[in-house]
């Protein structure tokens, strides 16, 4: 019998779902505000959680720069964490990124649904900003 190749999509859905129900719920409501951001945005697991990064065109760069790469979910420990490799790079007027770390990535932490909602606009915010320093 063959196996079934998931698509990208599948394997973030079936990975959420796996997840316990208050958290999965939280994180399927952080991935809906994600890709409603933009149709370029793409989803996929990456380093054992649900990431997002660019689907348009761009120049060739060197792939350990990550320039692709919008956000990664850090879950670790039933936290909600959002990791933006290149979020150094976005001017976040709002603060919502955190940490100041040298490869310059920030994070972003949610507590719950209600910190979700009430940071919902500005997360979206953050991401057009981002899609406007790609390099295409």
């Amino acid at each position: 019998m063959a196996k079934t190749i998931k698509t990208d999509s599948e394997q973030v859905a079936e990975h959420i779902q796996k997840l316990e129900p208050a958290l999965g719920k939280t994180v399927q409501a952080i991935r809906k505000i994600i890709l409603a951001t933009d149709k370029e945005i793409g989803e996929r697991i990456k380093w054992n959680n649900p990431s997002f990064y660019y689907t348009g065109e761009m120049k060739p760069f060197d792939p350990k720069e990550y320039k692709r790469e919008i956000i990664v979910f850090n879950l670790f420990k039933g936290r909600i964490m959002l990791v933006f490799p290149n979020g150094a790079k976005v001017n976040d007027t709002t603060g919502l990124l955190t940490g100041d770390y040298k490869d310059g990535r920030r994070i972003l932490v949610f507590k719950d649904m209600a910190d979700v909602k009430s940071k919902e606009k500005a997360l979206q915010g953050v991401i057009k900003k981002w899609l406007k320093l790609v390099d295409k």
